[in-house]
């Protein structure tokens, strides 16, 4: 089973993955990496007209009192969610296009899944940049920004442990990715991304819903990054706890199932 000391060996060519990966997003496209913040700008602003205009979605007044911009809320959560599943989504992918390189090549086969997930992060933390511009501009940001880096630990641990997961059993049966498109859609609208928590209601078909959306990993997540940007406070011990053990653990058994699948996946690929 690879181990964190291989990984770090590789670090260059994870690097060089990585470089490739940024070099080839928006390769022959005119705007280029201008399309880095279209695209989440466009989804904001879709989710924003839809539920904050039409549905009227109410979020959250801001710590001073004021009311509250749907867009700024809505934001604050997306930012998890897209690290999220292009973390997931993209594993897949690059598992599978370093097939013809590890064939002829041994190197780790979760360095392609690790060089994505930097990727991702790359965009995250530009799309965090201009979060915190707007935040500064009407004058809602707090010092409690600084455990920005503390949550992004916890979304990439947790990201990168089901990235690897699914990668290698797609490449075993393809039928996961289709499943797993499927499933993530699902989470987006299980998750209080869109819509505020106090929304879903205690009971829904003799279950605890309520209860279970909040125990979601990704609701934790999501609301972690909100208490930072939007309300400026700090997150509970419990959430903190709670997310450090479930995203570790996630994590190690997404590692050591990867590494048992690896040992043969050159012949699959």
């Amino acid at each position: 089973m690879t181990t964190p000391v291989e990984i770090w060996t590789y670090r260059n060519l994870i690097w060089n993955l990585t470089q490739r990966e940024l070099r080839s997003r928006y390769k022959k496209s005119i705007l280029g990496w201008l399309w880095s913040l279209i695209n989440p700008a466009a989804t904001l602003l879709i989710f924003s007209v839809v539920f904050g205009t039409f549905l009227r979605i109410v979020p959250p007044p801001f710590p001073d009192g004021s009311e509250g911009i749907f867009a700024i809320y809505l934001f604050a959560g997306l930012i998890i969610w897209n690290f999220f599943n292009g973390t997931v989504t993209g594993a897949m992918g690059a598992l599978q296009g370093a097939g013809p390189l590890l064939s002829k090549v041994y190197f780790p086969p979760a360095c392609p899944a690790i060089a994505n997930m930097i990727t991702v992060l790359t965009q995250t933390l530009l799309e965090s940049l201009i979060l915190v511009v707007v935040l500064l501009v009407i004058g809602n940001l707090g010092w409690q920004i600084v455990l920005f880096p503390v949550l992004m630990v916890f979304v990439m641990l947790f990201s990168l442990g089901i990235g690897l997961f699914v990668s290698i059993y797609n490449v075993y049966y393809r039928d996961v990715s289709y499943l797993v498109t499927i499933l993530l859609q699902a989470l987006f609208y299980a998750t209080p991304i869109i819509y505020t928590i106090n929304l879903v209601p205690d009971q829904l078909f003799g279950l605890p819903m309520n209860t279970l959306v909040r125990l979601n990993p990704i609701t934790q997540m999501v609301d972690f990054s909100r208490d930072l940007f939007y309300l400026q406070q700090l997150p509970s011990w419990s959430t903190v706890i709670g997310l450090a053990v479930s995203c570790t653990l996630t994590f190690a058994v997404g590692w050591w199932l990867f590494g048992r699948k690896a040992l043969t996946v050159t012949e699959e690929l």
